[in-house]
């Protein structure tokens, strides 16, 4: 609002204390500190007042808004159902000219087309999964040691039992 310093304050105290006097100036100085309330109540009102009629203009066009939005989906709607009404009544009657392809059933080519697309999606959507994982899928994943895989494997006619303690 204004700017006044500290300094700027000092003077302004020093000359009024000089030319009102020290038995005056407290009343004076509660007179000036009223009617500075009274100025910045009647600014913060007249800004109150002004935001709020801002407010309010915007309320009005987003209102006017959102009516016309919904006179235009009103009209969208009765136009699709009185088209929808029309082709019905006209598939009903028999006097449809026009070849529907979702009546007819799809080609074989059209089938195969839409599974191998189909196929590449879902390849895309499990492509994170690394092949080697895909071709490991249900094989057993316990590690055992060389020597144990050898004893596993080893014929029967090459083991021998030695004892374990001699």
């Amino acid at each position: 609002m204004i700017d006044i310093a500290f300094s700027k304050l000092a003077i302004i105290g020093v000359a009024a204390l000089v030319f009102i006097g020290p038995e005056k100036l407290p009343t004076v100085a509660r007179m000036a500190g009223t009617l500075f309330g009274r100025a910045q109540r009647y600014i913060n009102d007249v800004k109150s007042e002004v935001s709020r009629e801002m407010e309010l203009d915007e309320l009005r066009k987003m209102h006017k808004d959102v009516q016309d939005a919904a006179t235009d989906v009103e009209r969208s709607i009765s136009q699709n159902i009185s088209a929808a009404d029309s082709s019905l009544h006209s598939a009903w009657d028999g006097s449809d000219t026009d070849i529907n392809p979702l009546m007819e059933p799809p080609t074989f080519d059209q089938s195969s087309d839409k599974s191998k697309n189909f196929r590449k999606k879902k390849l895309a959507a499990t492509s994170a999964v690394p092949s080697w994982y895909k071709r490991q899928s249900g094989h057993k994943s316990r590690v055992i040691s060389g020597a144990a895989r050898m004893a596993k494997f080893r014929p029967a006619s090459a083991r021998k039992s030695t004892p374990f303690f001699h």
